[in-house]
C-alpha cells in the first residue's frame, strides 16, 4: 500500500469502500461536499480532485449518518473490505 504522496478525494472514498462506484463518490463530493482537515486546518470542499494525504480527517454525511475518519493509508487499488478498512480509522462524532 502507499506510504507517501497524495490521492484524489473521490478516488480515496471509493477505494475505502464508502461508495460502490467512483462516479457515485464524485457525485457525492460535488453535490454534498466533504469536510477535510489537513494539518489542523478544516475546510469544506465540493471538488472531487482535492488532494487527500495520510493523517487527514475526512468528514461527510451519507444515508443519514455522519462519517468522520482519519486517513491511515491511500491504498493502491480498490480491494476487499478488509483491505479497505485498513485505509482509515473511524473517529468519534457527536450525536
Amino acid at each position: 500500500m502507499s506510504e507517501e504522496g497524495t490521492l484524489r478525494l473521490d478516488v480515496w472514498l471509493w477505494r475505502a469502500r464508502f461508495f460502490k462506484t467512483r462516479a457515485l463518490s464524485t457525485a457525492h463530493v460535488k453535490g454534498h461536499g466533504v469536510r477535510l482537515s489537513h494539518m489542523g486546518q478544516t475546510r469544506k470542499t465540493d471538488k472531487p480532485g482535492t488532494s487527500v494525504n495520510i493523517g487527514d480527517v475526512v468528514t461527510f454525511g451519507k444515508a443519514g449518518r455522519i462519517y468522520s475518519v482519519q486517513v491511515l493509508d491511500l491504498g493502491d487499488r480498490r480491494g476487499p473490505a478488509e483491505e479497505a478498512r485498513a485505509l482509515y480509522r473511524p473517529l468519534e462524532t457527536d450525536p
